[in-house]
């Protein structure tokens, strides 16, 4: 009897082929691993396990006619960080901001004036802006500013649209002036109104403009104003170079957003909390809810919007009523998001408070019943339902030399963290939490402000470090590497992202120490939360000291700092922690497919 087990992820889908004889051992026949294809739990999936297959029986080298039974995951099907909901929201009224610290801006120090476009410059009574559109050659801007100030017009700085700022402000001569250039929307400067330009020497970054109480100097504003303007100065805060233009009132529309309320339903009552009151809060009001029995947001507000997309694609994947989507688990996890500025000019962000949820909705036997009748329809093979992941997990993870029970198992999953105890007597209990490395690419994209999902992934698999001139690397860990070629000049000076295949420049250039904080901190927040969790909820009277070993397994568990991450974690209690080898050959790879496969067969497998 030959027995796929298939293991369907939100991520991967992977396949272990045995056969099992009469009085023999199982006998493993090959395994595989594809890109899941549609939503985890749905007839989606089938392309990604049809493949999965064909790759595992052509590695067999059998056809998979003789395949007798395909065994599949009882799968969540949507577990990921699919929402964000920011807390605060940067605001300006009455003021407009240009703060996109360019690499090589124009003289130095503090100028104010009154925003005017460089022609008019000849017959200023007061202190001017200069407005300095491309089409204007550095040389003639240059030139304008020497006449208007031989004919006695105080210029106080200039605001340039091309990258000229060094080229005129090395042309206009003593005194110099703070110059900010590459400013795209100069067009939207608004003209006749009060500005204050700063640019802070090399190596150094702008003092008067990132303090509210400088710029209620500079603008002489109130209590009132200075509340509304604080934004702008958080906006500038750290750059080299950066303008604040007084704008009439009205010009900026003030805004809020409601992040809204979650309503948490329970085995222990029903309890409402408000997003603003940050991760904590919502956590602990899940673990005071008991075993979730479903969550839902405020309607017309970032919370209810989350929970209602999540029920719609969940439906129409599932072919069910949105309302018979529950979500059974819940992760909640604080981080600061760089957020647009409205009435900003050339692009500009502020860090703001926000929370990053990850739900998991219900996934029940019924529905990995019917799921396995679809695919038995399209596969023309048996397939059932082969029990939770966690179970499988097990299963899997006791084919790891050295391994005995009591054994726990973390399944470090792309969409959710899933956790399984076997006592010495072979009971198993389990938890599945939401939130996983698909969480930890968010977590780590909003913070450094990464869209592209490809760099949020790398940002998080591999090690980042720093060209610190053109033959040698500085390493995040403090080593140095010396380079047989001399490196891109385009690398020079920038923090790297490090993988086999080279070096690439990480976007926006954030500082080496930043990229690695944010990483580890990012996976503390999913993976290290969720483990805590879910061993406190499983371990004998609540104490992980009496769990005896812990494995980790799923594709997670290859991370390069994450298995010693969690073993520091767990240290305290003195217990054996390290990631699986499956079957001795794999890593923690092809755990549940292998459990899955060997559900009828042998507890341990050697």
């Amino acid at each position: 009897m030959i027995v796929a087990g298939v293991d369907i992820g939100n991520q991967t889908t992977e396949v272990a082929l045995v056969r099992f004889e009469p009085d023999q051992s199982p006998a493993f026949l090959a395994e595989s691993l594809v890109q899941t294809t549609g939503i985890k739990g749905t007839i989606g999936t089938l392309p990604g396990v049809r493949t999965a297959l064909e790759q595992a029986t052509q590695r067999a080298e059998i056809e998979s006619e003789v395949i007798d039974l395909v065994r599949i995951n009882e799968a969540a099907p949507v577990v990921a960080g699919v929402a964000m909901l920011a807390i605060t929201e940067t605001t300006l009224t009455d003021s407009t901001l240009i703060g996109h610290n360019p690499e090589t801006p124009g003289g130095l120090g503090l100028g104010f004036g009154i925003t005017v476009p460089l022609e008019d410059l000849h017959g200023m009574r007061k202190p001017a802006i200069a407005i300095v559109r491309k089409s204007t050659s550095f040389e003639a801007a240059a030139g304008a500013i020497r006449f208007a100030r031989a004919a006695g017009v105080a210029v106080a700085g200039a605001i340039v649209e091309s990258d000229d700022g060094v080229l005129i402000v090395n042309r206009i001569g003593d005194p110099w002036i703070p110059i900010v250039d590459e400013v795209a929307a100069v067009e939207r400067v608004p003209l006749g109104q009060p500005a204050a330009i700063e640019v802070a020497p090399i190596g150094a970054t702008i003092e008067a403009l990132c303090n509210p109480y400088g710029l209620a100097t500079l603008f002489g504003l109130d209590s009132h104003a200075t509340a509304r303007i604080a934004p702008a100065a958080r906006a500038l805060t750290g750059l080299r170079s950066a303008a604040v233009i007084r704008t009439p009132a009205g010009d900026v529309k003030e805004r809020r957003i409601e992040a809204g309320t979650l309503s948490i339903t329970g085995a222990r009552g029903r309890r409402r909390v408000d997003t603003r009151a940050g991760a904590e809060a919502v956590m602990r009001e899940i673990a005071a809810a008991g075993p979730l029995f479903d969550v839902d947001g405020t309607a017309g507000t970032s919370a209810g919007a989350m929970f209602g997309k999540l029920r719609d694609e969940v439906a129409a994947a599932t072919g069910t009523s949105p309302s018979e989507v529950h979500v059974r688990d819940l992760l909640a996890t604080d981080l600061s998001v760089p957020q647009p500025v409205a009435g900003g000019l050339s692009n500009e962000v502020v860090a703001e408070r926000a929370v990053a949820l990850a739900a998991m909705v219900e996934s029940s036997g019924e529905r990995a019943r019917r799921l396995a009748k679809d695919f038995a329809d399209a596969l023309g093979i048996p397939v059932e339902p082969g029990g939770t992941e966690a179970d499988a997990g097990i299963r899997g993870a006791l084919t790891t030399p050295g391994t005995g029970l009591p054994l726990c198992v973390v399944d470090l999953g792309s969409g959710s963290t899933n956790v399984a105890r076997i006592d010495a007597g072979g009971e198993i209990e389990h938890a599945h939490l939401a939130g996983g490395g698909a969480m930890v690419d968010l977590l780590i994209g909003e913070e450094l402000g990464v869209a592209d999902s490809a760099w949020r992934d790398d940002l998080k698999r591999h090690r980042v470090g720093r060209a610190e001139s053109l033959f040698t690397l500085r390493h995040e860990d403090g080593s140095v590497q010396f380079l047989d070629e001399p490196i891109s000049p385009r690398q020079f000076g920038r923090t790297l992202l490090i993988h086999s295949d080279g070096m690439d420049v990480v976007p926006g250039d954030p500082p080496l120490e930043r990229v690695v904080a944010v990483r580890r901190q990012a996976k503390r927040a999913v993976f290290g939360a969720n483990i805590e969790r879910a061993l406190t909820a499983l371990a004998p009277g609540g104490n992980p000291r009496f769990l005896g070993f812990v494995a980790l397994i799923g594709g997670s568990a290859l991370d390069f700092e994450l298995p010693g991450m969690i073993a520091a974690q767990l240290a305290e209690y003195g217990i054996v922690t390290g990631t699986a080898n499956v079957r001795g050959t794999l890593g923690p790879r092809n755990a549940v497919a292998t459990g899955l496969a060997l559900r009828d067969g042998l507890l341990t497998v050697r």
